[in-house]
Parts: structure tokens; sequence; C-alpha cells
């Protein structure tokens, strides 16, 4: 499609327009949906000594959810593209929502030789069974909003709004953690219930809502965008259509088994597991972290008060950070850089011990090395797929990397259980792994890892 004429009388600012449109909406997304995948990380500190979980049952059972989330990640994505992005983000939210609430019934569920069979007290087989499903219920959401946003944005001004609707990452935290703390403190015991079955009930029913908001105001696409003109669709798709020829000169991309052919696909794929692994170790744990550092074990809100700090400047510090990948066009370095960051707050979590404010430092170092990451990362894959081979080339890297969302986690837990609660093992563990994944990003071409500056 020419873009000559339509520029005459719409531009750049189209873009704007789709930005505050689609991006706030996005973010609530988003926002719901890491409510109810980390807030495991809040429970767990009432949760675990009333149905006497260790930390590696914690740590196991967190992670498991990215098992289920690995299984289906492709498949839904691909489902995505097909049957558009409104109803089948409506169906992830509706979904994962219910089955977050389900925990409020996690002791109630009876497994009988089941659950024996495997080792488990009813409790943990039930924990386990209920993070796998949300995991499988969540499949897709976040590659589905990665791809959705290619729809709308050409490739150099994609980071900044991946790294405003990923805010919602550090802004879920942000709220969610005073807002977990004060739930599971304040309301321990209404109507004969424990705080962590409140924090569950009350942080996922706002999911089912959002999912049904979805389902009537996301449309699939520019051209079902009632608020854009005819030419200020027209102008939005022809620069997205421009981008994706820049991609490639044939058509072979337009398949999604092609994205499995692409060496740089499986290269990435561990690049961003080495970012997932040290994000939901530090995510899932730094509650307990923070409550190790000397705050009395009841005071639940105090623990969330204090984690605003390293999630507060984290997102500050990935809005930057995006802006800056798209102004230079840079993503290679910027992605090294970020995991760079995250490791030296790993080394420094390990040296620390449990000194409240050179912990609190170490932790909002690592927290803004992992946001930034997760920031300018999905620029790289985006830059050369295109067609349904992005659909499955997202979702891959997406479920790949996302398996480090399992390890992390029960990487400190068992390392917590074999050693008596000390952890500065696994934080030089998850910081050879970051420093794997810069050696692979830094060795990819920079032809292919840069973009036209916005």
């Amino acid at each position: 499609m020419n873009t000559t004429n339509t520029e005459t009388t719409v531009g750049p600012e189209t873009f704007t327009k789709v930005a505050q449109k689609l991006i706030p909406f996005l973010f609530l997304c988003y926002v719901v949906a890491f409510l109810d995948r980390v807030n495991v990380g809040f429970a767990k500190l009432q949760m675990a000594p009333e149905l006497q979980f260790s930390d590696a049952v914690f740590g196991f059972g967190a992670g498991i959810f990215f098992i289920g989330y690995f299984i289906f990640e492709v498949p839904s994505n691909v489902i995505l593209e097909r049957v558009g992005a409104r109803a089948w983000i409506a169906r992830i939210m509706i979904s994962w929502g219910i089955i977050s609430s389900a925990f409020f019934f996690v002791d109630k569920f009876v497994w009988g030789s089941l659950s024996a069979s495997f080792n488990c007290t009813d409790p943990e087989f039930s924990f386990y069974v209920l993070r796998f499903l949300l995991g499988v219920a969540e499949a897709g959401f976040f590659p589905g909003i990665i791809l959705y946003l290619t729809y709308w944005f050409p490739g150099s001004r994609r980071a900044k709004m991946v790294a405003l609707f990923m805010t919602a990452i550090a802004v879920s935290n942000l709220v969610g953690s005073p807002l977990s703390g004060a739930i599971m403190q304040y309301m321990d015991g209404a109507g004969g219930v424990s705080g962590w079955k409140w924090l569950f009930l009350l942080e996922g029913l706002p999911s089912v809502v959002v999912g049904f908001m979805v389902f009537y105001f996301l449309p699939n696409g520019p051209r079902e965008a009632k608020w854009l003109t005819t030419e200020e669709q027209n102008y939005v798709i022809a620069q997205v259509e421009a981008d994706e020829k820049l991609k490639t000169t044939d058509d072979s991309s337009h398949h999604w088994m092609d994205a499995f052919r692409d060496i740089r696909v499986w290269a990435l794929a561990f690049v961003y597991f080495s970012g997932v692994v040290c994000f939901y170790a530090i995510n899932f744990w730094m509650p307990t972290i923070i409550q190790e550092l000397g705050v009395d074990k009841k005071d639940f809100f105090k623990v969330g008060l204090i984690s605003i700090i390293p999630w507060g400047i984290a997102a500050v510090f990935m809005v930057v950070w995006g802006a800056h990948s798209d102004k230079t066009g840079e993503r290679r370095y910027h992605v090294a850089g970020s995991l760079i960051l995250c490791i030296v707050g790993l080394i420094g979590l390990a040296f620390v011990g449990k000194a409240p404010i050179p912990s609190i430092i170490a932790l909002t170092v690592v927290s803004s090395g992992v946001l930034a990451f997760v920031a300018v990362f999905w620029s790289l894959p985006t830059a050369f797929l295109t067609g349904t081979a992005a659909a499955a080339g997202i979702a891959f890297i997406n479920s790949v990397g996302n398996l480090g969302g399992h390890f992390g986690p029960d990487l400190i837990g068992r390392v917590r259980n074999l050693s008596g609660g000390a952890t500065e093992a696994a934080f030089w563990a998850l910081a050879a792994i970051a420093a794997i994944g810069v050696i692979i990003t830094l060795v990819i071409s920079r032809e292919e890892t840069t973009d036209q500056p916005a």
C-alpha cells in the first residue's frame, strides 16, 4: 500500500492516538494478570506455615505454573492469530480468573491415594494442580499481546509501547504488594477464613470482570477500530505492512513452522530463559527475602510497603531504557546491558547477607535489570519474524523462556531446603545463567538486532 497520499492528511501522531486508546487498557489487563500470577509469593508468608509447606514445596508449586504455560503457549498464540485477539484474550482472562479464585479451596480438595502416590499431602497436591492449571489458562496471554502490538506499531515504535505495557509488571507489584499484605493482615479471620484465602479470591475475580470488558471493547486490529478514521486506519496498516516487508523478501516466513527453522529463534529462547529465570526467582521470593531482613513475621503490610522501593524504581528505569533503545534503534547492547545489571544485583545479594539497606539496594538493581530486559527483549524476535511465523515464534520463545519461571523459584526453594534457609548459592547460580544469556546476546549479528531510530 502506498503511504504517500495518506501522509498528506495524517501522520505519526496517529500512533499517539492508537497508544492512548490501547495501552492503558492492555496495561490494566496485564496488571490483573500479573497479580494472579505472582500473589502466591505473598500468600506463601501465611499459607506455607498454615499448610506446612516447606520451601521446596513452595518453590516447586510456584514454578509449576510455567510447565502448563509452556505446553499450551504455542497452540494458544496460533489460535489467537486465527480467531482474533478480542475473543481469545477474553477467554484467557476469564478462565485464569476463575482458577486463581479457586485457590480459596486449596486445602479442601481430597485426593486420597492419588496425592499419596506423588508423596504429597492433599493440600500440596491441590497447590500443584491449581498452579499448573493456572499456567494452562494463562498460556498465550503475554505473547498474544506482543503479537497484537505488531498489528498496530512498526518495529521502530514497538519497544517503547512494550515498555509502557510492561510497566504493568512493576505497577502490579507496586499496587499488589501493599494490597496483598493488607488483605492478608487485616482480613485474616474474617468470616472464619484465613487472610491468604481472601487474597486469592479478591485478586482473582477482577480478571473475570476485565475479561468480559476485553470481549466488548478490544478491536481485533486497526480496521475494526471505530475510533480511527478510515485514513488513520490506512496509515497504520500501511506503516505496519512496510515494516513487515523489511523483514523478508519472500513468503516463507508466513508458515508457522518456519519459526522453528531459524537458529535465531532458538538462541533468543535461551536468552529469554536467562532473564526470566532471574525475574521469577526474585519476584516469587522477594516477600520472603524482605521479611527475613528483620520484619515481624505477622506484619505482611510492612513487607508490601518495603517491596514498593525496588519495584517503583524499576518501573521508571524500564520505561527510560525502552525509550532509549527506540531512540537509538539499538537492541543488542540494551538487552545485554540489562542482564549485566541483573548479574550485578544478584552478586550483591549473595554478598550482603541479611543487611537491610544493602539488600534493598541489591534487590532494586536486580528488579531494574530484569524489567529493563523484558522491556527491550521483544524487539529482537519481532525484528525478523512475520506472519504466522511471528505468532508461533513469539509463543515458542516466550514458552521456552518462561520455563525459567519454573526453574528459578524451584532452584531457590531447593537450595534453601538443603542449606537451612541460606540463599547465596542460588544467587550465584542465577547470575551464571544470566551471564550465558549475555554472551549469546552479544554474538547475535548487529544487523539482526538493530532497527531504524524512532
